[in-house]
C-alpha cells in the first residue's frame, strides 16, 4: 500500500506568528505558461484541451485558435494584472514554465523587475507524473532554472508543478537545495517532508479551490464576483481561526489567460482591493517569504 500521510498535524498545530505578527499569511501565485503548452505547432502529439471551449480542431492538427487563447494572456492579461498588483501593493510569486521564458524572456524580466519572486513551474506546462526518468526531469528542472535566471537576474528557489510530483521530483528539489515545493494540496500551513536519504524539503501548500482555473471548469465560477465571495469566505472562515491563535496561510492562484480577460479581471482586482484592505490582519507575501519565516518559526528538526 502506497504510504500517505492523512494525519498531518493532528490538530496539533505549531504556535507561532508570522513576521508582522498576524496569524494569518496570504499568498497570491500568477502562473506564467503561455508557450509552454502543448502544441501540435510546436511538434507535440496533440494541442492542449484545457480552454476557453472545447476545440473542435481535429487531433495532429495545429490549433491556432487555441495558441492564440494563450497568447491573449501575455499579450493583453499580463499588463492589467500587472497594475493591480501595483495599485494594491501586493507582491505576488510567478510560477514560470521555462519555455514560456524562453520564448518571452522580455516579459519575464519585466514581471520580476516590478518585485514579484519568480519559481520554477516545470520547463513544460505538464505533469512531471509522466517523466520517465529522474535524469530527464532533473535536466528540464535544470533548465528551467538557468532560463528563469538568465532571464531575470534573479534564481529561483521553489518549485510547482502541474498536476503531480514524479516519484523523484523532491529528491530532485532538495539534492539542487531548493527551498521549498508547492505541490501539496492537503493542509493550511507548511510541513516537513522528511523521507529517509535526503535532506528534508519544505511544503509550502496550495490550493485548487480558491483558483481561477475554476472558471474553465464546469462546476467551477462563472461571474468573477464568484471568485470574490468565495476568496472572501476563505479570509473570513481562517482569519476567525487565526483569532483563536492558529497560524494559517491562504493561497490564491492565478492565471494571465483567465483572469487577464475583462470580465474575469474583475475578479482578480477586486480580490487584490480586498486583501489590501484587510492588510493590517494579514500578511501578504511570496512564497519564498513564507518559506524562510516558517523555518524560522518551525525549524526542520524533528
Amino acid at each position: 500500500m502506497t504510504h500517505r500521510d492523512l494525519e498531518g498535524y493532528a490538530g496539533a498545530w505549531p504556535d507561532f506568528s508570522w513576521p508582522n505578527g498576524r496569524r494569518l499569511a496570504v499568498s497570491v501565485v500568477i502562473n506564467f505558461e503561455e508557450g509552454a503548452e502543448l502544441q501540435v505547432g510546436d511538434g507535440d502529439a496533440r494541442s492542449e484541451s484545457t480552454g476557453e471551449v472545447i476545440s473542435v480542431v481535429p487531433a495532429g492538427k495545429r490549433d491556432q485558435g487555441q495558441e492564440q487563447i494563450f497568447g491573449y494572456g501575455t499579450r493583453a492579461g499580463l499588463w492589467r494584472m500587472l497594475d493591480a498588483l501595483d495599485d494594491s501593493a501586493i507582491r505576488a510569486t510567478i510560477f514560470f514554465c521555462g519555455r514560456a521564458v524562453e520564448r518571452s524572456p522580455a516579459l519575464a524580466k519585466a514581471v520580476v523587475a516590478r518585485g514579484h519572486e519568480p519559481a520554477v513551474h516545470g520547463w513544460r506546462w505538464r505533469p512531471h507524473a509522466d517523466y520517465e526518468t529522474a535524469e530527464a526531469e532533473a535536466a528540464d528542472i535544470d533548465a528551467c532554472v538557468a532560463t528563469i535566471t538568465a532571464a531575470t537576474g534573479v534564481a529561483p528557489v521553489g518549485f510547482f508543478c502541474r498536476g503531480g510530483e514524479s516519484p523523484w521530483t523532491r529528491e530532485i528539489l532538495a539534492q539542487r537545495g531548493f527551498l521549498y515545493t508547492s505541490n501539496g494540496f492537503d493542509d493550511d500551513l507548511p510541513y516537513w517532508d522528511r523521507a529517509p536519504g535526503r535532506p528534508p524539503l519544505l511544503v509550502v501548500p496550495y490550493a485548487l479551490d480558491s483558483n481561477d482555473m475554476k472558471f474553465f471548469h464546469p462546476n467551477g465560477f462563472v461571474r468573477a464576483r464568484e471568485m470574490v465571495e468565495y476568496v472572501t469566505d476563505a479570509l473570513d472562515v481562517l482569519e476567525a481561526e487565526a483569532a483563536r491563535g492558529l497560524p494559517r496561510l491562504l493561497n490564491l492562484g492565478f492565471h494571465l489567460r483567465i483572469v487577464g480577460r475583462p470580465a474575469r479581471f474583475a475578479a482578480f482586482r477586486d480580490i487584490m482591493n480586498l486583501l489590501a484592505a484587510r492588510r493590517d490582519r494579514l500578511w501578504i507575501a511570496g512564497r519564498a517569504e513564507i518559506a524562510r519565516a516558517f523555518i524560522a518559526a518551525v525549524p526542520e528538526s524533528p
